[in-house]
């Protein structure tokens, strides 16, 4: 898959703008311009708990951030099931595109059709690109994320039509945030993988499961996806 240099400068300018909060008009306005120019339709997220907006909430895991503390600097104080205080850095990404305020949770109950086409997250917090990864703490794994990912479109195109639907999931701008969970709560202190891979050779084992899971599995559904950034935590 091949990315544009225009397509790189703008996932560096979004990155790098929702992490400092740099949220000066001039800037806004550059990233915007430059996401017309690409015809960046929505954001599909992903991930872990860095970008897990509360699909967590709906699953029979301990892993969860829909409580006090959490969300004490959201709107209207209300944890959302978001690991942080606030918003996350995808939110920040989807209100300076000028598409909403944040990133709903694809699992949500109260996820509503008319937001299908600005954009979802499928991530789970404590998940990893292994699978044993997702199955330690009762998550989603990166292969049902894409599983949803597939009910996302069909969902989307009974919703706006096979055309408008096609053009949205082509022009999304795709986030892929995780893979410390698979050292932090797999490798590190479970005895499974260590007794069957070195350290470098679960790195590479790592970076198969990403090349198949991500590169392969979703770059194939896509057909000719254009836009992607990733966070390899």
């Amino acid at each position: 898959m091949m990315l544009t240099m225009k397509v790189i400068l703008l996932a560096v300018a979004l990155t790098i703008m929702s992490w400092y909060s740099v949220v000066a008009v001039d800037n806004i306005h550059l990233m915007r311009q430059l996401a017309a120019k690409n015809n960046v339709s929505c954001i599909l997220v992903f991930g872990d708990s860095s970008v897990d907006p509360g699909n967590n909430n709906v699953l029979r895991t301990t892993v969860k951030g829909n409580f006090p503390p959490y969300g004490k600097d959201f709107f209207n104080s209300l944890p959302t099931g978001r690991f942080t205080n606030g918003r996350l850095a995808t939110d920040f990404i989807a209100e300076a595109l000028g598409y909403r305020k944040v990133i709903p949770a694809f699992l949500d109950p109260k996820l509503k059709a008319e937001d299908l086409p600005y954009g979802v997250s499928f991530a789970s917090a404590a998940t990893g690109y292994d699978d044993y990864t997702a199955n330690i703490s009762s998550v989603l794994s990166v292969s049902k994320q894409l599983e949803y990912f597939k009910h996302y479109k069909i969902h989307l195109r009974k919703l706006v039509g096979e055309e408008k639907a096609e053009f949205i999931i082509r022009n999304a701008l795709y986030i892929v945030s995780m893979g410390s969970n698979d050292f932090l709560r797999n490798y590190f202190l479970e005895p499974t993988r260590p007794k069957q891979f070195s350290l470098p050779k679960f790195q590479d084992f790592l970076l198969s499961l990403m090349t198949k899971d991500i590169q392969v599995s979703l770059f194939h559904n896509l057909n000719s996806m254009n836009q992607m950034l990733q966070y390899l935590y």
